[in-house]
C-alpha cells in the first residue's frame, strides 16, 4: 500500500493523501465522493491496479473526510474543489486522468477546467454535477429548506452509514456558485461515464444531460441495468478498471 502522507493547506488544516509513483506517462489522480474516504472499495482497487500497471496514481481524502482534518459540516463544493486543485498541483506531475465518483464527478470537472492543460480524459462513476441544488434543495421540504434558511443544520439519513450527512445552509449556498448544468461545460477531453440504473442517489438521466452540457465531442456513456449508487461490486470494479485501462491507452496513442 502507498505510505501515508500530509499536505498542509494555507489555513493550517491538513490533507491525508496516499501517492505512488510510475513509469508510464499518464498519472490517474481519484476524487472520492460526499463522506466517502479514499480506503473505499474502488479507489483500494485503482491503487492495486496502478501498482500493476506501474502507473503513477493518487488518491486522497477532503478537508472532514477520512483522515484529513477538518469538521465535514464545514465542507463546501468550493473547499473541497480546492483541496483536489491542491492535490493536483503539490502531489502529481505531468498529464492527469482524473476519476470522480458521485460528488467526486462533480469536483473533477471542476479541476478540468481549471487545469485544462493537464487533465487529459476523465472517468466518471455516477457523476453528481449540482447535487446540492437539484437533488438535495429542490427536494427538501418546506420544514427542511426553514431549518437551513434559519442557519440550522439538517441531519439527512444517509443509506450508507449509521450516521446522518450533516447538511450545511453553507453547503447549499456555496453550491449555488458552482453549479454547471445550467450552461455549456467547457470541458473538451475525453469522457467515460459509468453509471447504475438502480441509482435512488443520483438518477442515471443526469449523466445524459452532462452529456448534452459538456462540450467534448468525445464520451461514451455505460449504464448498468441493475447497478446501485456505489457501483463496487466485483462485477462493476472489473468494469471501471478496464474503463480507466482503456481511456488511460487511449490519451497515450496506442
Amino acid at each position: 500500500m502507498s505510505v501515508l502522507q500530509h499536505l498542509k493547506r494555507p489555513d493550517g488544516e491538513t490533507l491525508a493523501y496516499r501517492t505512488r509513483r510510475g513509469r508510464q506517462p499518464t498519472g490517474v489522480l481519484w476524487l472520492g465522493g460526499l463522506a466517502s474516504d479514499m480506503i473505499g472499495a474502488k479507489a483500494t482497487m485503482l491503487d492495486s491496479w496502478a501498482a500493476d500497471s506501474d502507473r503513477s496514481f493518487t488518491r486522497f481524502d477532503y478537508f472532514g473526510h477520512g483522515e484529513s482534518s477538518g469538521a465535514f459540516v464545514e465542507g463546501t463544493i468550493g473547499r473541497w474543489t480546492e483541496d483536489a486543485l491542491a492535490i493536483f498541483d503539490a502531489c502529481t506531475d505531468g498529464p492527469q486522468i482524473l476519476v470522480g465518483s458521485s460528488m467526486g464527478g462533480w469536483v473533477s470537472l471542476l479541476v478540468a477546467l481549471a487545469r485544462p492543460e493537464r487533465v487529459k480524459g476523465m472517468v466518471l462513476i455516477a457523476p453528481a454535477p449540482d447535487f446540492t441544488e437539484d437533488l438535495m434543495w429542490d427536494q427538501f421540504s418546506d420544514d427542511i429548506k426553514a431549518l437551513l434558511n434559519d442557519g440550522k443544520i439538517y441531519e439527512q439519513p444517509s443509506l450508507y452509514d449509521d450516521n446522518p450527512y450533516l447538511i450545511s445552509p453553507q453547503l447549499i449556498e456555496d453550491g449555488r456558485q458552482h453549479l454547471l448544468l445550467r450552461k455549456p461545460i467547457e470541458v473538451t477531453c475525453p469522457i467515460r461515464i459509468l453509471h447504475g440504473m438502480q441509482d435512488i442517489d443520483v438518477p442515471w438521466r443526469r449523466s445524459l444531460t452532462l452529456v448534452d452540457q459538456c462540450t467534448s465531442d468525445d464520451i461514451s456513456v455505460t449504464f448498468v441495468k441493475n447497478a446501485d449508487h456505489r457501483m463496487s461490486d466485483e462485477i462493476n470494479l472489473s468494469r471501471l478498471r478496464a474503463m480507466v485501462t482503456s481511456l488511460c491507452e487511449e490519451v497515450e496513442g496506442r
